[in-house]
């Protein structure tokens, strides 16, 4: 039963809705805080760039993001509203580093209307009050007392009831507001009033502006000592204050965000509905504003938010593509544009549809968006994991170590790469045809296996085998010192940095040799109780080539220890438990956090975070990365250090927000790995797996890849072909700029599906929309084909009365018209059912069936419908039952008869639910998803005593994901194994506006329960940002009922189990009843599904 669901985000929402840029984290530190509907992120701006210190969910959909200084304060304080009329103002805290709560509440009413043109929050630029706009005719006021507190709100009617904007004015002795607004015949007006606390009312203020342009929506209010407002128009930008009143006229276009560049207000950046960027400036003798003067200064993506950050850099926060850094120059390039763009944030949203599909081949599904909107619209291919793009390679067997080496210290590139086997060594080198090669480096014993080699200081070279060490020199390659094993020992392990060897002979001897010029001297002997299983010296201290800890794995007892150096004095002895022996130690250190990573002979890796002056092991945790032992080595990408645990399941270990990390490497089974950084391939990974080594570049280090594909044009639906390896969408390009009568023009396009060049592209009628896509095959015919379903939006039209279903066939990468039906409606959803086509037609369910006539062609030919819905939008089957989505009406359940030829009702869901995506889970489970961003889940009662309770499709699961959903698909973005637990959880995964992939995975019962106790313990540790509840974020909530969620789970919730500290940790296991390792045992396995 799919009643049991778990619901967790592959990807977090990318679109950004809100940024501001203030003293946040200290009075001296500038700080672009940026708002992803669901999440909020604080930046630090420095030299380098923008530097993330925070990335925290909010419980609840961001409705006002602004800074403020209350008096006397030395750094701003952020006020949060949400959707859902809840609001928090949050300060940070410098020496905890995290976001503390000043101030929550509730500013709902109990009756009222909300506004149509979303929440107003806004605060005065004197920091007496924050107004919020919430409900039409009320404007809602929180005063602030003198010291910075809040006080309790009240409302204050407002006479205007369609507002399109409200700002507070600056330099006004009583706090001012500015309303923009539409009366009941459409024209747009300006109004001023003051606010009187004490009265708690409205008096008129000191200027309006009556019929402004009529597509007036936006004010900016100018700061002192210019004040007064700028309205934004289609056509025209007005200045207005209570002495001056100018205009000037403007292209036509729909301006969309603006951003302040100077504190006194003189100059402003605006973005309109195409991207483009302009300069708004207002030129002033002294404090008297004498008129406006607009440029263009290039384009961008279409931005939802600006924020100047210093020096002509601009943030550019964009819900319909990717987001952008900016630098603004003082020179036009040779496009005459002003706009260069430095960074790009990937934006995922909208995800208007996707499919799942094995590209690879390789098990493994990856998911192909549509995103973004209008020119940004793009496709995007998502798949988890880090790809390694492979350069070259070359057969060799039984490989068992590797190891690059460089000419001499000061070289950049690796020359050598040294390949160890079970009795030689051998040492490739790239010649003059960037071809690797045989060579030889005559120092070097070739007869015996190596088990270290590594650079020291003074172009020197170290090799170890089980007889001796051999230091020798880098650039005349011979043989400078030698250290022999004793005879009755031979070495079994060995570790060196570039000035110090540590190495293990049998019988539990440990030995440190130092490297000199041209010497090897023995510093220390040890002898301890048990063998020695691994070791690591790399230096992570202050001096690069010298480390003063080491790290030893024991056998027998199974424990990890930290020896100091030189003088090889026990610090820690960290015991692990079980009887599987460590198998590789590493001393490493992210984003300035020191660890030592231990890995163990059965997949497992221990991590602990260490005190590198005192050696001292704490928090530890424990991880399985697969089933066999893991070799550990760090490597670097883009300047920063990651590790590689080369085992069955090669895994990159890094680190993001402090945070360890453990992103799995599209590579099957890698025995050893080593970076080889050479001229011809730099920045380059040498792997070796099963009878081959091979040498490619690593791809940025995150968990989930994207590549984007551009497409200029909006993307709305996509389908893949496997059988003619290709893609077809529709899409919509607007051609704003040259007849506005044809500005959209639709297309099916068929694209390549490893290339995504466009193969061949169809134009659709004027007006005609391409609503829904298919691949299929029809009963009695081996071809397989392309359904397109579209309508007739004609702008005199509520609904479209006309569309068309095309059937295309791909003959040599071209699309094929075959036949065409007309309907009478929009084709909103097509499906292949039984051999045959069913389509949702308007109100409609209607099956086709595909007729051969006598002259060989074919058609499609009406057999049955089902009327009875308002719009029959989404549209899913399984075997003969229909579930579908209904515009308002919810789910329904329709079965097809055979013997009859007809198509009925079963049962339906009685509540009014709006759909935007249905989805089938088993026989008996459908899911649903709604537009006020709520999941739910309903089931067929085929067992109910009676017609009535039979007819009835009963609500079992409801939850708030807070998200809107465009589409479920079936499918997995990992690799599912057999052998794992989560490898027989069924999963859907559905993509929202907001840029998120989602997954809802079905669980077992007692694996649910587990859950759940698990979820009722967390929320009481993990406070949410804000104080706002978790409980009350993921209730059911639409205009009728709010309900408490039931039969889903968190499951960003539960997987942050694993960021918790150790103390925590141990809190909640105790509470539990289950230990903290069989804990993130658990949650580790979850986090495998996505």
């Amino acid at each position: 039963m799919s009643v049991w669901n778990y619901v967790v985000t592959a990807h977090k929402p990318t679109n950004v809705t809100h940024s501001c840029v203030g003293n946040f984290t200290a009075p001296q530190e500038l700080n672009l805080i940026i708002a992803k509907c669901t999440r909020i992120e604080i930046h630090l701006l420095t030299t380098q760039g923008l530097q993330p210190m925070l990335d925290v969910p909010i419980y609840g959909r961001i409705a006002t993001l602004e800074l403020f200084r209350p008096h006397g304060e030395a750094q701003d304080f952020l006020f949060i509203a949400t959707e859902r009329y809840k609001f928090c103002v949050l300060h940070w805290d410098g020496e905890s580093s995290e976001l503390v709560t000043r101030a929550m509440g509730d500013v709902s009413d109990r009756i009222g209307r909300p506004t149509d043109n979303g929440q107003i929050g806004i605060i005065d630029p004197d920091c007496r009050l924050i107004g919020l706009h919430l409900y039409d005719g009320l404007f809602k006021v929180i005063p602030f007392d003198n010291k910075g507190q809040l006080k309790e709100a009240f409302n204050i009617r407002l006479e205007e009831l369609q507002v399109l904007d409200i700002k507070f004015l600056y330099g006004c002795s009583k706090p001012t507001i500015v309303v923009l607004y539409q009366d009941n015949k459409d024209a747009r007006h300006v109004k001023t009033y003051e606010v009187a606390l004490k009265d708690k009312d409205f008096v008129e203020g000191p200027w309006l502006q009556n019929n402004l342009d009529n597509g007036a929506g936006l004010l900016i209010p100018v700061p002192m000592p210019l004040g007064g407002v700028i309205i934004i128009g289609e056509d025209t930008i007005v200045y207005c204050s209570s002495s001056v009143f100018k205009a000037v006229p403007t292209k036509p276009s729909i301006t969309r965000a603006y951003g302040r560049v100077d504190s006194d207000g003189s100059r402003y950046l605006l973005s309109d509905n195409s991207g483009m960027l302009y300069l708004l400036v207002i030129t002033h003798e002294k404090e008297r504003v004498t008129g406006l003067k607009i440029e263009e200064l290039g384009e961008t993506s279409v931005a939802s938010t600006l924020s100047y950050l210093d020096n002509g850099v601009v943030y550019v926060g964009s819900s319909y593509g990717d987001s952008q850094i900016i630098k603004l120059n003082t020179q036009p390039d040779a496009k005459g544009s002003y706009v260069e763009v430095c960074e790009r944030y990937v934006n995922l949203g909208p995800i208007v549809d996707f499919c799942v599909v094995d590209l690879e081949r390789q098990g493994q599904g990856q998911v192909v968006t549509c995103s973004g909107a209008y020119k940004d619209g793009s496709l995007r291919i998502v798949r988890n994991g880090i790809g390694i793009n492979e350069q070259a390679s070359v057969e060799l067997q039984g490989i068992k170590g590797l190891w690059s080496l460089r000419c001499s210290t000061s070289d950049v590139y690796d020359t050598f790469l040294v390949v160890s086997f079970i009795n030689e060594t051998r040492v490739l080198a790239m010649n003059m045809e960037d071809e690797l090669e045989e060579t030889e480096i005559e120092g070097f014993y070739a007869q015996a296996q190596t088990l270290f080699c590594q650079n020291a200081i003074n172009d020197q070279l170290v090799q170890v085998t089980s007889g001796s060490v051999r230091l020798v020199s880098s650039t005349s390659r011979e043989l400078l010192d030698e250290w022999h094993a004793p005879s009755t020992f031979s070495v079994n392990v060995a570790t060196a940095n570039a000035s110090q060897v540590l190495l293990a002979t049998g019988g539990g001897h440990l030995v440190y040799l130092e490297i000199g010029v041209g010497k090897l001297s023995e510093v220390k002997h040890l002898q301890l109780e048990y063998e020695i299983s691994c070791l690591d010296i790399n230096p992570i201290g202050e001096n690069s080539s010298y480390s003063t800890l080491a790290a030893v794995g024991m056998w027998t007892d199974i424990s990890v220890r930290m020896f100091s150096l030189p003088g090889l004095d026990l610090i820690t002895k960290e015991c692990l438990g079980g009887e599987i022996i460590p198998r590789s130690v590493l001393l490493c250190s992210f984003e300035g956090i020191s660890y030592l990573l231990c890995a163990l002979g059965d997949g497992h890796l221990f991590n602990f975070q260490l005190n590198v002056k005192t050696g001292e092991l704490t928090d530890r945790k424990k991880v399985s990365l697969g089933t066999q032992p893991i070799t550990l080595r760090t490597f670097s990408s883009k300047d920063t250090t990651h590790v590689f645990a080369a085992s069955d399941r090669p895994t990159v270990i890094y680190s993001s927000n402090k945070k360890l990390l453990y992103s799995n490497v599209n590579l099957k089974e890698v025995s050893h790995m080593c970076p080889f950084n050479s001229a011809a391939f730099p920045d380059s990974l040498a792997i070796a797996k099963e009878g081959e080594l091979s040498i490619g570049t690593i791809d940025d280090i995150q968990k989930l890849h994207i590549r984007t594909i551009p497409l200029g044009e909006h993307a709305r639906r996509i389908c893949h072909q496997e059988q003619s390896r290709t893609f077809a969408i529709c899409s919509m390009k607007n051609n704003c700029l040259s007849n506005p009568e044809e500005s959209e023009m639709h297309f099916v396009r068929l694209l390549d599906d490893q290339t995504f060049d466009f193969l061949a592209t169809y134009a659709l009628d004027t007006y005609e929309y391409g609503c829904s896509i298919l691949s299929c095959s029809f009963a009695d015919d081996n071809n397989v084909y392309y359904c397109v379903g579209t309508a007739y939006v004609l702008p005199e039209e509520n609904e479209p009365t006309k569309g068309r279903i095309l059937v295309f066939i791909v003959e040599d990468g071209k699309l094929q018209l075959i036949a065409e039906k007309e309907t009478k409606g929009a084709v909103y959803s097509l499906n292949d059912f039984n051999g045959k086509l069913l389509a949702a037609i308007n109100q409609k369910i209607q099956l086709y069936k595909w007729v051969l006539r006598d002259d060989g062609s074919r058609e499609l030919q009406s057999e049955c419908g089902h009327h009875g819905h308002i719009l029959a939008l989404y549209v899913q089957t399984r075997g003969d039952f229909i579930v579908v989505g209904d515009l308002m009406k919810s789910i329904s359940l329709l079965l097809y008869k055979h013997e009859e030829g007809a198509i009925e009702e079963r049962a339906r869901d009685y509540n009014a639910n709006w759909m935007s995506a249905v989805e089938i889970l088993d026989d008996d489970i459908y899911l649903g998803a709604e537009n006020n961003f709520n999941l739910f889940t309903v089931r067929k009662n085929s067992d109910g005593a009676t017609d009535e309770e039979r007819g009835r499709l009963e609500v079992v699961g409801e939850y708030h994901l807070g998200e809107f959903v465009n589409r479920f698909r079936h499918g997995s973005l990992v690799m599912r194994l057999p052998d794992s637990e989560s490898g027989q959880i069924p999963t859907v995964i559905f993509g929202t506006v907001n840029g998120v992939i989602g997954v809802v995975a079905s669980l077992p019962h007692d694996q649910y329960l587990f859950l759940e106790r698990l979820q009722a313990n967390l929320v009481k540790v993990i406070k949410g940002v804000g104080g706002l509840s978790h409980e009350q974020w993921r209730s059911f909530n639409n205009e009728k009922k709010t309900v408490d969620a039931r039969n889903f789970l968190d499951g960003d919730l539960i997987e942050s189990f694993l960021d918790l500290n150790r103390n925590r940790m141990e809190e909640i296991s105790k509470a539990m009843g289950v230990s903290v390792e069989e804990l993130c045992k658990r949650v580790e396995e979850l986090t495998r599904l996505h």
